[in-house]
């Protein structure tokens, strides 16, 4: 999943860009809202992750901008601002969740994967498709009690297809989701990726079935 980090604060930003990049997403860093908001326009994210004292716009104009664009993407507020009216401004604007810094990154990683359960309207952490089960908190796939050994990348293209199971994706929404600006992959990356998946899925009951000038979707075999 592709996410968007806007904070100013390096150490802060550094410290949620190393937390989100071993949970295997792939994720932008913005340290202005003016930047911020250029990226949400031109960019689709799965997630968003705000401060509200930014330079330039801050996170409250930010997003009441995003939310008049009728966009849906989740958006957890990250703010010192501890007050319960800060809260309640910014979940009546639009936010699905609100932490308040310092925070342990752990709790950071647990309100990433709610938020990314609801938008995909999944319940449990464990993605199923056939016998293959891909548990997003310990990032292991398995077919019965097999363990599939799957590179970092591969466990986030699997992800991506589990939690949207009957979508169809493009080799570019697929670029768009694993790679970030600091990355110049190309569609071979892509295929190559696949490829390599499927490798590693064929003789089970799973498999990534190509639908011609269209894209790519998982199914039971």
């Amino acid at each position: 999943m592709r996410i968007l980090l806007i904070e100013d604060n390096c150490d802060v930003g550094e410290g949620i860009v190393e937390s989100v990049e071993r949970m295997g997403h792939s994720i932008d860093w913005a340290r202005s809202g003016d930047v911020g908001d250029e990226w949400l326009v031109s960019n689709s994210y799965q997630l968003v992750l705000l401060d509200i004292m930014l330079p330039g716009m801050d996170g409250m104009k930010l997003l009441r901008r995003l939310r008049e664009r009728r966009s849906d993407v989740p958006v957890l507020i990250l703010s010192a601002r501890a007050g319960t009216d800060d809260r309640i401004d910014m979940l009546d604007l639009g936010a699905d969740d609100y932490l308040v810094k310092p925070f342990d990154f752990r709790e950071l990683q647990a309100r990433v994967r709610s938020l990314l359960r609801r938008h995909t309207g999944e319940r449990s952490n464990n993605l199923r498709c056939g016998r293959l089960v891909y548990d997003r908190v310990a990032r292991l796939a398995k077919v019965d009690d097999r363990i599939l050994a799957l590179s970092r990348r591969e466990l986030s293209l699997l992800e991506i297809f589990l939690a949207r199971k009957t979508q169809v994706f493009s080799k570019a929404q697929l670029l768009d989701q694993l790679f970030g600006y600091n990355s110049e992959p190309t569609e071979n990356n892509i295929e190559v990726l696949i490829a390599r998946l499927r490798r590693k899925l064929a003789g089970t009951d799973v498999e990534i079935t190509t639908q011609r000038g269209v894209g790519y979707r998982i199914v039971e075999s």
